[in-house]
C-alpha cells in the first residue's frame, strides 16, 4: 500500500460545501476549488488494481480506479474534471469509463464537462437525472475495466437511483473494492432523501453487508470523525468506536484521509450496520436497539437516522 496524503481541508468550509451540494450548485465551484488544493491525494496499491483518492470540493472524494494489467481506468464521481484529467496524464493510463453513484451535483456535476474534454467516455449510472449518461445500469449489471470485473449494486434510499460499484479481479485472492457514494460512509450512512428506513436496511445489511468481509469501502465523503462521535453517543461503551475515533482524529491531525474502511470493520462501529444484532457472520450486541428503544432492525434504523439528523456534534 502506498499512501501520499495531505491536508484534509478546513472545517469552516463545511457549511459552504453543504450549500453547494444542496442548492447553490456550480457558481461556487471556483471558490471551493481554491481550497481543494490544500488536500492531497492518496494512492492505494494492490497487485491487480490501483485506487487514487482525489479530494474534491470541501469533503468529497473522486476515485481513479486503474487496472494494472491493461492500464485502463475508470473515474468515480468526477465532479472536478480538470483534476481528473491531470491525474490520468500523470499516471499515463487510458480513461474509458465514468462510474456515477448518484445524480447529486457534488457527484455527477462534472460529467458533462469531462465528456467534452475527453469525448468517447462511457458514463454509467442508475438514474436518468445523471448528466451525460450513456449506459443506464440496474442491480447486478456488470462491466469490465481491463481485467477488473465491476458489478453494479442498486442501493436506493439516499436517492432512488443510487448505485454502488463492486470491483473484483477474477481468480485473485486480494481484497475487492466497493465504491459506495452516499449510501455507506465510514461509521455512517446517507440521509434518506428519496427512500425509507427499510430501503437503507436492505442496502446496508442485505446488499453491502453480504460482500466479503475484507472488501475495501471507498465512500463519497470525509465524514468519519463526526460519524464516530454519533456512534459513540449511541454506543458509549463500544471499544471499537473509541479506538476508531482516536485513530481518525490522529489521521485528520496529520492530514491523512480515513478512507478506506472494510465491511468487517463497519460491522464493529457503524451504528447503522449494527441495528440487527446477529447475522451468520457477525455477532453484535443489542445496544443500538436498546439505545433506540426498539426491537426491530428497520424501526431502529429509522429512529437513529432521525436522531442523527438532529445530532449536535460535540467539539471534542
Amino acid at each position: 500500500m502506498v499512501l501520499d496524503r495531505g491536508l484534509l481541508g478546513l472545517r469552516s468550509l463545511a457549511f459552504l460545501g453543504a450549500c453547494v451540494r444542496r442548492s447553490l450548485g456550480p457558481p461556487l465551484l471556483g471558490t471551493l476549488c481554491s481550497h481543494t488544493s490544500l488536500r492531497k491525494s492518496a494512492v492505494i496499491q494492490q497487485a491487480a488494481m490501483k485506487v487514487e483518492l482525489l479530494p474534491a470540493l470541501t469533503d468529497n472524494y473522486m476515485y481513479l480506479l486503474v487496472d494494472k494489467d491493461s492500464g485502463e481506468a475508470a473515474i468515480v464521481d468526477p465532479v472536478q474534471p480538470q483534476k481528473v484529467l491531470e491525474t490520468v496524464k500523470k499516471h499515463g493510463v487510458k480513461l474509458t469509463t465514468v462510474l456515477t453513484t448518484h445524480h447529486h451535483w457534488d457527484h455527477a456535476g462534472g460529467n458533462e464537462k469531462l465528456v467534452k474534454l475527453q469525448p468517447g467516455l462511457k458514463v454509467y449510472g442508475g438514474d436518468d437525472r445523471i448528466g451525460a449518461l450513456t449506459n443506464r445500469v440496474t442491480h447486478l449489471s456488470t462491466m469490465q475495466i481491463g481485467s477488473l470485473s465491476i458489478k453494479c449494486l442498486s442501493t436506493p434510499c439516499h436517492t432512488s437511483g443510487h448505485i454502488c460499484y463492486f470491483v473484483t479481479k477474477p481468480g485473485s485472492a486480494e481484497p475487492p473494492a466497493v465504491f459506495t457514494g452516499d449510501t455507506l460512509f465510514v461509521a455512517g450512512c446517507g440521509k434518506f432523501y428519496e427512500g425509507t428506513a427499510d430501503e437503507m436496511y436492505k442496502a446496508l445489511l442485505e446488499v453491502l453487508g453480504r460482500l466479503p468481509p475484507d472488501t475495501r469501502v471507498y465512500c463519497g465523503h470525509e465524514y468519519t470523525i463526526n460519524n464516530l462521535k454519533f456512534a459513540r453517543h449511541v454506543e458509549p461503551h463500544n471499544p471499537a468506536i473509541q479506538e476508531k475515533l482516536a485513530w481518525a482524529k490522529e489521521k485528520y491531525g496529520i492530514g491523512e484521509p480515513t478512507v478506506p474502511s472494510t465491511i468487517a470493520e463497519e460491522f464493529t462501529y457503524n451504528p447503522f450496520m449494527r441495528v440487527s444484532y446477529s447475522t451468520a457472520i457477525f455477532h453484535r450486541e443489542k445496544s443500538v436497539q436498546e439505545h433506540a428503544g426498539e426491537t426491530d432492525p428497520v424501526t431502529t434504523m429509522r429512529a437513529i437516522r432521525k436522531e442523527k439528523d438532529q445530532f449536535k456534534v460535540p467539539r471534542d
